[in-house]
């Protein structure tokens, strides 16, 4: 199936900017959104949707003359970014544009057609951060679904992925899905929203796959090989518990605790970053770690006493319990490989303290990881090595695949 790709005014966009990135949505912008003239548009968007200068997608079509806004689809944590995990808002209205906005993460996650109802095309403009758990690249697979089904046209306004093109872990098997991870695709994948979106549409991943009408506004000088900070690209946090890019990097290994009795750092000012204990010696699990000689990673002492953050983390483990734990600063963000770092992890607090560490939600676990393997081998205590090796052919498959998808 060829692809549709748009390159609105790539010229003029390399010579205003220089080499700083301009995302699809500036791309568009600039194009005064002629693509969508005389249409009327829902856009799927969050807090993350700004072009270079700050502005908001939403008012920028809002603005633009020659089409009319008339829905804005809104995912976990809500249009602003500040809604908890477990708090929905299902409908309300956005106060700068008067248009309806709709929860598409409460009990509703694929658009409905009559959410639908009356929409030309749709326009997906959010942030992703990398890893297949982070549930916006769900939610753009309902979407890509729900569009095909009913008809209607979507323009997906590519963004970077700001850990890059390296990819880690399995890929999802059927029987783990869930919306933590809707398809076949590494924990780390490496891929940008629109080069994902090429390959669920071409996949047959969703229904109707043949029917989508699928374009990508693409972005101008992205180089996925370098680290995100030279995009010279403000970083917006894309959920309450990612706020700058070292969390982001860290988080695909890191976010494993989340199926374990150790904390992911919920509750602090550093979630994923700081990751810690009760039961732990900061300085024992350094001197083990250190002693495997993983690269990229600066790992310090640190303490901490997981609270109540409302909008943020709510009942996080070990509230109001001191706990000690380690402070992860990556040193080598484009080489930096988070998920070996969060097995080598495990490993080491399973040999230091194999009566107090568990895998405390398995099945959680093993929908983060994409098949039950990690947690037997876990807790099987299977060799690193081992472990890393039991997903490289799976992983080298889908890399050999990804390549047809690669828009950078």
């Amino acid at each position: 199936m060829r692809h549709k790709i748009l390159l609105p005014l790539l010229a003029f966009a390399l010579f205003l900017t220089g080499c700083s990135v301009r995302t699809g949505l500036d791309n568009a912008a600039k194009a005064d959104f002629s693509m969508f003239r005389g249409k009327n548009v829902g856009v799927v968007a969050n807090h993350t949707s700004l072009d270079r200068h700050g502005n908001h997608v939403a008012d920028l079509l809002h603005q633009s003359e020659g089409l009319t806004l008339k829905a804005i689809l809104a995912p976990e944590h809500g249009f602003r970014g500040t809604t908890e995990r477990g708090v929905h808002i299902e409908r309300e209205t956005d106060e700068k544009t008067g248009v309806p906005v709709l929860s598409i993460y409460g009990s509703t996650r694929k658009p409905t057609p009559e959410m639908l109802a009356g929409l030309d095309v749709l326009v997906f403009d959010i942030q992703d951060v990398g890893a297949r758990f982070y549930t916006y690249i769900s939610t753009m697979f309902n979407i890509l679904e729900a569009a095909a089904e009913n008809n209607i046209p979507v323009y997906i306004l590519d963004r970077p992925n700001p850990i890059g093109r390296l990819a880690e872990g399995p890929v999802m098997q059927p029987g783990y899905t869930s919306f933590v991870g809707m398809f076949a695709i590494p924990l780390r994948h490496g891929m940008t929203v629109g080069e994902l979106a090429l390959m669920i549409r071409d996949k047959g991943w969703i229904n109707a796959a043949d029917k989508l009408d699928l374009q990508i506004v693409r972005m101008s000088n992205w180089n996925p090989e370098k680290s995100y900070e030279t995009t010279k690209l403000p970083w917006v946090a894309p959920s309450p518990n990612i706020r700058n890019l070292n969390e982001a990097l860290v988080y695909p290994g890191t976010c494993l605790f989340e199926g374990t009795n150790f904390s992911e750092g919920r509750g602090t000012l550093y979630p994923f970053e700081w990751v810690g204990a009760s039961y732990m010696k900061s300085d024992e699990v350094i001197r083990a770690l250190e002693a495997r000689n993983i690269p990229g990673i600066d790992i310090r002492p640190v303490g901490f006493t997981p609270q109540d953050i409302p909008g943020t983390a709510m009942d996080p483990k070990f509230e109001g319990v001191p706990c000690e734990g380690i402070a992860l600063t990556v040193t080598d963000p484009v080489h930096f490989r988070s998920l070996e770092f969060g097995i080598h992890l495990i490993d080491v607090l399973n040999t230091l303290y194999p009566e107090d560490f568990s895998i405390s939600r398995p099945d959680f676990l093993g929908q983060l990881w994409g098949n039950g393997r990690a947690v037997d081998m876990f807790n099987a205590k299977r060799p690193v090595a081992e472990i890393i090796g039991s997903y490289r052919e799976e992983l080298d498959a889908f890399l050999a695949e990804r390549e047809k998808y690669l828009l950078y």
